[in-house]
């Protein structure tokens, strides 16, 4: 009889394929919204679009996966945008090369700052890097006293923003080469299979010979670098930098990647989860706008549909896993 119950449990966990809650989600959103809204919401055009205003949350929630999968956090991932867009853009003054260069040292520097406090110093990444991301908000606010800062590079324009090679924007090309380098590295390498052992158990990956934490600054800075290129895709996008790009993004990017099948408390990771939950929020953000909702009513409904996508999918990942 036991063996009977241990069976039938084994086939619900297998009703459905681990990982396809997501793609159920993003279906069922899409249907509905397709429903209501008809060809303004199908249309290539729209569907186009989606995937070109979520492409700064999907390349920061790769960096994101690898940090939630260590069991850390990172807070300050919304204003790293913001600095790495002003810093990118004055270097752009110079020349291509020194804006592009400027804006990914934005990221490994923070990434070194938060990582080296989190590994070294023993605090919380919660508490680091919520105060990192005060620094860096007063730091983009002080560099160009508030002030926004035009890009009129043309090439940086076109590969860091606006550009479409065929029907299909550059910004999404970006998203697919960051999702299939987080994939490689988290799924085939060694340095992958060591962030997931020091989120399931640190102290069992620290006796292993796993440095576990080399292994969290490295997920840090991986998390601040993807954020400054997010940044650099903002900004070419906008045609310009400003101190308030970024904001909000932080619980956004979470929300993706926790919503995409990683852990919140480590050991378990889905980078291409992550990017399609990113895609999730942008159809949820585009499908209300499409409804003419108000900004209030759009916030209200765009919670609770997060909270209810979230919900479910945790709700089965966990009923699957036990």
């Amino acid at each position: 009889m036991s063996e009977l119950a241990s069976a039938v449990s084994e086939k619900k966990r297998k009703a459905l394929p681990e990982g396809s809650i997501i793609y159920i989600i993003l279906a069922i959103l899409t249907v509905f919204f397709g429903a209501v809204m008809g060809t303004r919401f199908l249309s290539m055009l729209n569907i186009m679009n989606i995937l070109r205003q979520t492409a700064m949350i999907s390349v920061m929630s790769v960096g994101m996966t690898f940090v939630l999968s260590t069991g850390e956090i990172d807070l300050s991932v919304g204003s790293t945008i913001a600095l790495a867009a002003l810093v990118s853009a004055l270097g752009l003054n110079v020349n291509t090369a020194v804006g592009v260069a400027a804006g990914i040292t934005v990221g490994l520097v923070v990434g070194l700052f938060n990582g080296a406090i989190v590994a070294w110093v023993g605090i919380p990444s919660f508490l680091v890097t919520l105060g990192s991301a005060s620094i860096l908000a007063g730091l983009a606010r002080w560099v160009t006293d508030l002030k926004s800062v035009a890009i009129v590079d043309d090439w940086f324009i076109f590969v860091f923003g606006s550009g479409d090679v065929g029907p299909v924007p550059v910004l999404f090309l970006w998203t697919l080469a960051v999702m299939a380098a987080g994939y490689v590295l988290l799924n085939k390498t060694t340095f992958g299979k060591q962030v997931l052992a020091t989120g399931g158990n640190a102290k069992a990956a620290y006796y292993t010979g796993i440095n576990t934490r080399t292994i969290k600054l490295r997920a840090l800075l991986l998390s601040s670098t993807t954020a400054a290129l997010a940044g650099m895709l903002y900004a070419g996008r906008l045609h310009g930098a400003r101190y308030t790009m970024g904001e909000g993004y932080d619980l956004s990017v979470i929300a993706a990647t926790v919503l995409g099948g990683t852990s919140l408390f480590g050991g378990k990771g889905a980078i291409i989860g992550s990017v399609v939950g990113s895609i999730v929020i942008g159809v949820i953000n585009n499908g209300l706008i499409l409804m003419g909702l108000s900004v209030a009513q759009q916030m209200f409904f765009k919670g609770v549909l997060l909270l209810v996508a979230i919900s479910i999918n945790v709700k089965l990942q966990s009923r699957q896993e036990g």
